[in-house]
C-alpha cells in the first residue's frame, strides 16, 4: 500500500492539468503525475514525455522533466536558504515556489492549499 507524502497541482495555461504525488511504498519513494480528466477533453500535453492519457506515469525518481523547471544558481540557493528546504529536495523547492515559473506551467502545493480551507 502507498501513503502519499506530498502533492501538486499542475496547471497548464491556468488549467488544472493533472497531479505530481509523491508516493512512499515498502520504504521507497517514488513519483506519480496523473493527468486529470476533464484535462484529456481538450487540453495539450504538459510536455513530450507526458503524452494525454489516463493511465499515471510512473516514476522510481523525482522526473527530470519537473526538475527542469527549478531555479538554478544564486536563484536557487537563495529559494533553499529561504525555505530552509535542503538543495537536493527538487519535489519541495517545485512546491515552494511552483507558482511563478516561467513558461505555462505553474505547480500548486496541494498541502498549503488544503491549510486555508
Amino acid at each position: 500500500m502507498s501513503e502519499i507524502n506530498r502533492q501538486g497541482a499542475i496547471y497548464a495555461n491556468n488549467l488544472l492539468a493533472g497531479y505530481l504525488t509523491e508516493l512512499t511504498a515498502n520504504g521507497k519513494v517514488r513519483y506519480t503525475y496523473q493527468y486529470v480528466l476533464e484535462y484529456l477533453g481538450s487540453g495539450v500535453p504538459i510536455g513530450h514525455q507526458f503524452p494525454l492519457q489516463a493511465d499515471a506515469f510512473l516514476f522510481d525518481a523525482f522526473p527530470s522533466f519537473f526538475e527542469n523547471l527549478l531555479s538554478e544558481g544564486w536563484i536557487k540557493m537563495y529559494q533553499t536558504t529561504n525555505t530552509r528546504l535542503d538543495k537536493r529536495d527538487e519535489f519541495g523547492l517545485l512546491l515552494h515556489n511552483g507558482r511563478v515559473l516561467i513558461g505555462a506551467l505553474s505547480v500548486v502545493n496541494m498541502e498549503k492549499e488544503f491549510v486555508r480551507l
